[in-house]
């Protein structure tokens, strides 16, 4: 039976939380009316992550793993991720625990009224250097995008499938997901999921770093969102 709910998880180095995060997504899927399948995409891990996934797909048969080779960012895993899943549903969130996969339901309900339900993080477990980086980098990117989406960095969405394979994720794009599904007419919603510390591993990610590639990124997009051109097709010529 080919899956409903493709669950697309990109990891890399994140070895000691992927059998707790398999478990607790399992418990979720398995209360679930639909089948479904867990799509892992290794970005090159340095440690065990992969004998891991390697291990949960001999005795789960939902789970998928595919590897990156060299390694290209969790844009190219999530957009490896995408073109793999079978199902007309697309979940994802990260692989370092943070998300709670128990928020997924919720998600998936408020699917009947959208095209992408995204998630908005509530209480964050981060630093607070990470919460004022991010809380400036999403207030810059609605007033220039006009966007409307409240949380950008959360991971925790479910989309669906046709229109989210109309979107192609340059380097770095997958911060901007919503925005480019909007930019295709997605129907966006959110709603509040709860955030967890990170229990192992640390961020691959530093918050100048950051600002910096996003800002560059920030453009592209806006570029990209003044040219596109909306105009309706009406074949004149069609005999009845």
């Amino acid at each position: 039976m080919d899956p409903v709910l493709s669950v697309v998880i990109p990891f890399r180095d994140e070895e000691g939380s992927l059998r707790t995060l398999h478990a607790e997504l399992t418990r979720v899927l398995d209360r679930l009316p639909w089948a479904s399948e867990l799509i892992f995409v290794d970005d090159a891990s340095r440690d065990g992550g992969r004998l891991v996934v390697r291990d949960l797909a001999a005795r789960d048969e939902r789970v998928r793993l595919l590897a990156l080779s060299p390694q290209r960012g969790q844009s190219a895993a999530l957009e490896a991720g995408f073109r793999a899943a079978r199902g007309r549903i697309v979940a994802t969130l990260d692989a370092d625990l943070q998300n709670d996969p128990a928020d997924l339901p919720r998600l998936l309900a408020a699917l009947d009224q959208a095209d992408c339900v995204c998630g908005v993080r509530s209480d964050r477990q981060d630093r607070l250097a990470k919460r004022l980086a991010s809380k400036l980098a999403n207030a810059i990117r609605r007033r220039v995008l006009s966007d409307g989406v409240t949380d950008i960095g959360c991971s925790l969405r479910v989309m669906r499938a046709p229109l989210l394979r109309r979107v192609k994720l340059f380097r770095g794009g997958h911060r901007f997901l919503p925005s480019l599904l909007a930019m295709e007419g997605a129907r966006i919603v959110e709603l509040p999921v709860r955030h967890r510390p990170r229990r192992h591993g640390s961020s691959k990610y530093g918050v100048a770093r950051r600002l910096r590639v996003v800002w560059i990124d920030l453009l592209a997009v806006a570029w990209l969102k003044r040219r596109i051109d909306r105009y309706e097709v009406k074949e004149l010529s069609r005999r009845v």
